[in-house]
């Protein structure tokens, strides 16, 4: 069975018609009409079909990953066929009959045979012991050259450096003290950045995480998978039809942390503006912004100038992007955030 006609299958044994499943996913019903028809032609690309899949499959109960699995099977170019481009170069046997599977040969001699050194192993061996030989002969001549001069030089020492340095009265034993120095102490290492990994997501309003965007979707933001994504509803206008300020993903690190710098996967539209905001407090009024970005869409990085202990990371967008349907969404597919715990 096709994807669409497994889709459709699964939201009729769900009891659910297309409206219903549009409310829950906020898809249009012509786009899910036409994916259950097999046609993404409305989808806007592979990356957002596959997000309608997985969309789709949660709510009516089929499995999204053997489906997305099979989609870009579907749309996978056919690997190329290299196994008739080889039939010009093979070797083929004296008789014609197919290819040669040993070395080429000229009268009963390889060809490994034809390039190998003249010389043969026991004479090469030979010379190599024989210039071995001479440079430890020549080494031998050195050695006895040098005691010859030397003997011949005279044997008597000269003054040592005690006797030919004039002697001073009153100053014997005496030398200057030495300057000490005393090592100095090393600074305190600073604490090292490393990766910081957020005990849970949740979908967070102007009053909370009680009035959240999709809050079965939250954890898709923070399970290291690119394909998975937080998003939030569909809005007529990107400032989500004049009903609220905001909407966003609240991180709980589960203890105060600080957070240096955090990466933030988002779709693949610009046009979204979002801020990012922390505190100690989950409300809305008690978590101080740190970061912002406007025209974002794709990898985005926020430096945090001056990080601050805290507990909750709020990323909060204050103007959703256009899906190019004429509604306007923003994703989340993951986010890295670095720092000091």
């Amino acid at each position: 069975m096709d994807i669409g006609g497994a889709l459709a299958n699964a939201r009729s044994q769900a009891g659910l018609t297309i409206t219903d499943v549009s409310k829950r996913t906020r898809i249009r019903e012509t786009i899910i009409r036409d994916i259950e028809r097999d046609d993404y032609s409305a989808c806007g690309g592979d990356f957002y079909a596959r997000g309608h899949i997985r969309a789709i499959a949660r709510v009516v109960g089929a499995d999204p990953v053997a489906l997305i699995a099979e989609y870009d099977a579907a749309r996978m170019p056919p690997e190329p066929d290299l196994a008739g481009q080889n039939g010009a170069g093979d070797r083929h046997s004296a008789n014609g009959s197919g290819p040669a599977t040993g070395p080429i040969t000229l009268s009963g001699i390889t060809a490994a045979e034809i390039f190998r050194p003249y010389l043969p192993v026991d004479i090469r061996g030979g010379r190599r012991r024989r210039r071995r030989a001479g440079s430890l002969a020549l080494v031998l001549l050195a050695v006895i050259g040098t005691l010859t001069y030397l003997l011949a030089s005279g044997s008597s020492p000269g003054p040592s450096a005690a006797q030919s340095r004039p002697h001073h009265p009153g100053t014997a034993g005496h030398h200057p003290a030495r300057p000490s120095v005393r090592p100095s102490a090393s600074p305190s290492a600073a604490p090292a950045i490393v990766p910081l990994v957020p005990a849970s997501a949740a979908a967070f309003g102007p009053g909370g995480t009680s009035q959240g965007d999709n809050p079965g979707l939250a954890g898709f933001a923070i399970d290291a998978s690119d394909a998975t994504a937080w998003q939030t509803f569909w809005y007529a206008t990107p400032y989500f039809n004049g009903q609220q300020s905001g909407t966003g993903l609240l991180l709980d690190m589960g203890r105060p942390v600080t957070i240096s710098s955090a990466q933030i996967l988002l779709g693949s539209i610009a046009g979204a503006t979002l801020q990012l905001r922390v505190g100690n407090t989950p409300v809305l009024s008690s978590l101080v912004p740190v970061a912002q970005a406007t025209d974002a869409g794709g990898a985005l990085t926020l430096p945090i100038t001056n990080p601050i202990s805290a507990r909750y990371l709020l990323i909060w967008f204050t103007q959703l992007p256009s899906d190019n349907f004429g509604s306007f969404q923003a994703f989340i597919y993951n986010v890295r955030l670095t720092g000091t715990a």
